[in-house]
């Protein structure tokens, strides 16, 4: 991955705020198709993640309904895989969350360049179920469409009633770029798996991908004198040198306790290593007593028995916390990649926003630079889509270089595009120092699928630790509800 400088550009689109985890859009997890995504973000991002509409009502909308694909396709070739014609219209339905829809409608002048005489029109909305719910019944959805959102057609839902089209042609079509490859080859580790389902067939493309860990002020740092943290001792001493200073260490997104427990469950995935996060996807119920999550808990507790934690931050928004860190009340917070587009307005011109991975605890079993990654935010290509051929074909100049890049510089994140962003692309600090963070953490990159598997489970977990957080229940409190959790949905 090529390392790129921390230039900024401007922007003249609006970019609105992207929704919290706990009850809105949630672009970063992927989806699983026993349960769908963040159920946050699942996806992005997943239990106490998304409010959705009842699982009856979901089902009704994605109902067979009538229609097939009718557009005439064209002409098969090594340039144009699927056959798209270049006279059929393109109908594109874009999530406008904390994205915005810029980038989408790049991609439809790209697609209409590439296909002379062809017409992609892009539409915005953020209530997905009730704009396209009377299409699906009718059997005339759109041709491409970022089902994410609080509303947000349950993917599991469309793929039960065969309204996903197969998206095994995308992957294995030529990768513009290098036609030599296949799209399959160029994808970020995951993604396939991301977008299965239980028929092992690729159903949806999860395009952004997300990296998680703590952020700071490169300006305020370079103010102080103050080092980047690499081990939890060294995050604890700074901490207190933060609060000597005047202001509090460490922020959260306090009404939305997801980003918290993210913060927890990081700090036992790097204790405990690769094979511990597949036993807690597991719900092995034996890794609460084991010691490394005793040894994290035990060290998150410690910002709140020493005073380190923004007063009040356990009942603001993501919105109230991240600007109180913008307007420098706060020296650390947590969050997903998404943050920099978030916090575009709130967010001073000499900021110089940093991503890091979270620092290390003794025993480690992934060192410091290891960083929980992940595929999402789902685009998908009905069954019934009139042009499904474009539809492919759009999801394929997602794909390239060209692709990637527009979407990294107006919405600030990156692709599951494999070294995606050129160095010509010019990129705000935060985004550029995701992909510092990417090249350092190599093959050591880890992501659970409980949030997807047992949503519930992840529910109860982010309660606890909302809770561990108030110091209303002890690291053994947390432990032993981790556990129970784990044994309620073991047996669910």
């Amino acid at each position: 991955m090529t390392l790129l400088t921390s230039q900024e550009v401007d922007y003249t689109f609006l970019v609105q705020a992207r929704p919290s985890k706990g009850s809105e859009m949630n672009s970063a997890n992927p989806v699983n198709p026993d349960v769908n995504r963040r159920a946050l973000i699942k996806s992005v991002t997943a239990a106490s993640l998304l409010a959705v509409p009842a699982a009856g009502l979901l089902s009704a909308c994605a109902s067979s309904g009538g229609g097939t694909s009718t557009e005439k396709t064209g002409t098969k070739t090594e340039t144009n895989p699927f056959g798209v014609n270049d006279t059929a219209g393109l109908d594109i339905v874009i999530f406008k969350g904390g994205y915005g829809d810029a980038y989408a409608k790049s991609f439809a002048k790209l697609y209409e360049s590439k296909h002379k005489g062809s017409t992609a029109a892009v539409s915005s909305t953020q209530d997905i179920t009730g704009k396209l719910q009377p299409r699906f019944n009718a059997g005339n959805p759109p041709d491409v469409i970022d089902d994410s959102g609080a509303q947000q057609i349950k993917l599991d839902v469309l793929y039960k009633n065969n309204q996903l089209a197969d998206l095994t042609p995308l992957l294995d079509a030529p990768y513009i770029d290098d036609p030599t490859k296949k799209i399959r080859d160029v994808l970020q580790p995951g993604t396939i798996e991301t977008g299965s389902f239980a028929d092992g067939k690729m159903r949806q493309l999860s395009y952004i991908y997300t990296v998680w860990g703590f952020w700071y002020s490169g300006k305020l740092f370079k103010d102080k004198g103050w080092t980047e943290p690499k081990t939890w001792a060294d995050f604890m001493s700074l901490s207190a040198e933060i609060k000597a200073a005047g202001i509090a260490p460490f922020c959260h997104q306090g009404k939305y306790p997801y980003y918290i427990n993210v913060v927890l469950m990081d700090l036992i995935a790097k204790n405990g290593g690769l094979d511990y996060v597949k036993r807690i996807d597991q719900l092995d119920t034996a890794v609460w007593d084991e010691a490394p999550a005793k040894t994290a808990v035990e060290a998150l507790y410690e910002i709140v028995t020493k005073g380190y934690l923004l007063p009040g931050t356990n009942g603001l928004t993501h919105i109230e916390s991240q600007t109180a860190w913008n307007e420098y009340k706060a020296a650390f917070i947590p969050c997903g990649s998404w943050l920099e587009n978030e916090q575009l307005k709130a967010t001073p011109s000499d900021f110089d926003m940093k991503f890091m991975p979270l620092p290390s605890l003794p025993g480690d079993k992934l060192p410091f630079e290891a960083i929980r990654a992940g595929a999402g935010e789902p685009f998908i290509v009905p069954e019934k889509a009139k042009n499904k051929a474009g539809g492919l074909e759009f999801l394929r100049l997602m794909l390239t270089k060209d692709g990637s890049g527009r979407f990294a510089a107006a919405a600030n994140s990156l692709t599951v595009l494999k070294d995606g962003v050129g160095a010509e692309v010019k990129l705000r600090p935060g985004t550029a120092s995701t992909v510092v963070a990417l090249k350092a953490a190599g093959s050591n990159t880890f992501n659970y699928n409980y949030p997807n598997t047992a949503s519930q489970f992840d529910t109860d977990l982010g309660d606890a630790s909302a809770e561990l957080m108030a110091k209303r229940i002890t690291p053994a409190q947390w432990l032993q509800r981790a556990k129970t959790a784990a044994e309620k949905a073991k047996k669910a």
